[in-house]
């Protein structure tokens, strides 16, 4: 995982303002628990916010810092992943698969850019006085600014085989979204809410002085580990206990055939 350009991100939180890190870490943590656990049985729900984030992260990426495209791209992402549910959960697990084997195959190439956030800001010592929120969520995206840069260079300097290697592994898990959409939606979702419950720890524990960062960098299988335990035991447990919902013209079928043999039994009993 592309730990080092993140690693810069804890002398950052030492000035932020703790609002700036509880809100974000708690809401994360809240939100990752209901996704890992019952994602699959909020799925319309889930697939409306995720493609709005989805689109939202395009946005910023494609048409840079400008709110409105990007709010505008986010809703209309929103509105087709309601739409086209089952092909969207299925883009999205490929998008994941993608991410972390971006992730993993990018890693020396991101180690040999730039230092993150050459600013006088990322440098001052724990002792200096804490930021304001406004000033520390203008940090906040001076940094995302700075990693999204480094990661557009390590794009550009990955081999094509790696490449090929990342559309192979997404091309995989299109065809398993495609022919066992309930265990795809149960990873996806999982996968998500994991990911978020990360996140959110990793803020918490940036609010009481802690390295978290440091520390995963330190045991990478370690955490690794947990994060793929949590993802199966979050998929096992969506797939069992969010039963998928009975349609109601297949109730009326079952109904319609219950009557049918009731009246054949009937029809049985009055000729013998």
């Amino acid at each position: 995982m592309m730990i080092e350009i993140f690693q810069n991100f804890e002398q950052i939180a030492i000035r932020c303002s703790p609002s700036v890190l509880i809100g974000p870490g708690l809401g994360a943590v809240l939100v990752g628990l209901f996704v890992w656990l019952g994602g699959l049985g909020f799925r319309k729900l889930l697939i409306a916010v995720a493609g709005a984030v989805s689109g939202g992260i395009c946005g910023f990426f494609i048409v840079g810092r400008n709110i409105m495209p990007a709010i505008i791209l986010a809703s209309l992402a929103a509105v087709i992943a309601i739409i086209f549910e089952r092909v969207f959960v299925t883009i999205l697990l490929a998008a994941l698969v993608a991410v972390f084997s971006f992730a993993f195959l990018a890693r020396p190439y991101v180690e040999i850019s730039e230092e993150a956030i050459p600013t006088n800001q990322s440098r001052i010592s724990t002792q200096s006085p804490a930021l304001s929120v406004g000033e520390s969520v203008q940090l906040m995206k001076t940094y995302i600014v700075d990693v999204s840069n480094k990661i557009k260079r390590a794009c550009s300097q990955m081999p094509v085989h790696n490449w090929v290697i990342i559309l192979i592994l997404a091309a995989a898990f299109i065809v398993v979204g495609f022919y066992l959409e309930r265990l795809a939606s149960a990873l996806c979702y999982s996968t998500l809410g994991t990911m978020l419950i990360f996140a959110g720890m990793i803020l918490l524990l940036l609010y009481k002085g802690s390295a978290p960062i440091s520390g995963i960098g330190n045991k990478p299988l370690f955490y690794g580990g947990v994060f793929v335990a949590m993802a199966a035991f979050g998929t096992i447990e969506q797939l069992l206990v969010c039963r998928p919902a009975k349609r109601h013209g297949t109730r009326k079928k079952e109904a319609s055939k219950q009557d049918e043999k009731g009246e054949g039994t009937k029809r049985r009993w009055r000729t013998s």
